[in-house]
């Protein structure tokens, strides 16, 4: 029986479709209408295949729906799902067409709840970078060679022998000192930003490690603490962040001053290489010794240098007295040459004068013409000289007092040898001195008066 045959003649002719055919447009009207969306639900079949695809279903308490995670996208994910876990994926719902499976096509996973987690992550970021607490221009360079390090991890940790075993194998025998404290749970964040308040106080090591082992975004919640991020911020030593793989970011690796992408990694910046220090210390000693083998090689061909310059004292006077003749015969050699020179300029000079005899004639002649003049001019100036000395002998002799005294007069002198020339200025009593012109008489003036 043909059910077509009973259908009315108006009734379009629907075109018949294959299986294949309804699944690819079921596929393809799925993708177009439901775009890419977060799906939130519990693992469960959990399939890795051999090609590296995951395979699983989430459900909830009503309903599950199948999922498949491709290679090319689960190898970035940062852990692998176990059935029971609660995750959220971002997926692509589509059409399994070889069965006509309705599927979700998973491109990222993380836990549940990550996703609040991450928004208040950043926002908490935001918060501290915008008051300065992540500025590059604070962070402190990390001491080349350390006395001690601190660790701020707990003592079951992974991350703690992780760290130790790289410290022994860079550089045995660094001292290290634990600061114990949990690094995950309820409280874990306070009791770490504590352990590293503690290890401040104490200044008992150079630099210090925050460290831990991976895990999800919960797991690393504690280092995500904001009193985590100020007392790393805060420390007086440099601090290195050695929190979870290379792909996790913690407010702790952006507040510390330098950032390890592994525990293990945070002790290798932290640490010298004993055996790399010992080869440079060898290779500056080979260096030094390279140095002072030339710098003795140098002074030794000095000092024979100097050994061949070096002359005994007697060969030295021998040298000096060799010289010293030489300066004798050049010296003489010298005065001879000077003599000879002056004997002939001497003779040329001699040549040029004239005889001795006839200077003595020219000179003679005018010594007597000038000795004539000579008593030519004494006689007449004689003559009136001896006048004015016969006027200045007369006058003389009037003004003598000597003169004076040979006519009879006299001189009256008081005791202090003053001359008086008036009786008004004696009074009787007074003693007088009177010179003659032969001798002198001593008065008492009895009286005085006028003529």
């Amino acid at each position: 029986m043909n059910f077509q045959d009973d259908l009315p003649d108006r009734a379009p002719a629907l075109p018949v479709l294959t299986v294949s055919e309804l699944n690819r447009m079921a596929r393809r009207a799925l993708e177009s209408q439901l775009p890419l969306l977060w799906v939130e639900g519990e693992v469960s079949n959990f399939t890795r295949a051999a090609s590296g695809h995951w395979y699983f279903s989430l459900k909830d308490a009503n309903a599950q729906v199948r999922c498949v995670m491709f290679r090319g996208r689960n190898q970035f994910a940062d852990f692998i799902p176990a059935n029971g876990d609660h995750v959220e994926i971002r997926a692509l719902p589509s059409l399994y067409e070889a069965r006509g499976e309705f599927q979700l096509g998973a491109e990222t996973i993380r836990r549940a709840g990550a996703g609040r987690l991450y928004e208040a992550f950043l926002k908490l970021k935001a918060k501290l970078e915008a008051e300065g607490l992540f500025d590059p221009m604070k962070k402190r360079a990390l001491p080349r060679f350390p006395h001690r390090i601190g660790i701020v991890t707990s003592p079951q940790a992974a991350a703690l022998h992780d760290v130790l075993t790289a410290l022994t194998r860079r550089m045995p025998g660094l001292p290290v000192i634990l600061y114990p404290t949990p690094v995950q749970g309820a409280g874990a964040g306070a009791q770490i930003a504590a352990a590293i308040r503690t290890a401040g106080a104490r200044a008992e090591c150079d630099v210090l490690l925050v460290c831990r082992g991976g895990g999800s975004l919960e797991d690393l919640l504690a280092f995500n603490d904001e009193a985590v991020a100020r007392a790393i911020a805060a420390s007086p030593m440099p601090v290195v962040s050695g929190v979870g793989h290379e792909t996790d970011f913690t407010l702790a690796d952006f507040a510390a001053d330098l950032r390890a992408p592994t525990p293990t990694a945070a002790a290798e910046l932290a640490s010298p290489v004993r055996q790399e220090l010992l080869q440079q210390l060898g290779h500056l000693a080979r260096q030094m010794q390279h140095h002072l083998g030339r710098k003795q090689h140098n002074e030794i061909q000095r000092l024979d240098y100097l050994a061949r310059r070096l002359l005994h004292p007697a060969e030295q006077l021998r040298s000096r007295q060799t010289g010293l003749n030489q300066l004798v015969q050049r010296l003489r050699h010298a005065g001879d040459t000077r003599l000879a020179r002056e004997h002939l300029q001497l003779a040329r000079l001699s040549q040029r004068l004239v005889t001795p005899r006839h200077v003595i004639q020219r000179e003679q002649q005018r010594l007597d013409a000038l000795g004539l003049r000579g008593r030519r001019a004494v006689q007449g100036g004689l003559g009136q000289r001896q006048l004015e000395l016969y006027r200045f002998t007369s006058s003389l002799a009037h003004l003598n007092p000597e003169g004076v005294l040979a006519r009879g007069y006299s001189i009256v002198q008081l005791e202090n040898g003053a001359v008086v020339q008036d009786a008004a200025s004696l009074k009787p009593g007074d003693t007088v001195d009177i010179r003659f012109h032969r001798g002198q008489a001593r008065a008492r003036v009895e009286t005085t008066g006028k003529d």
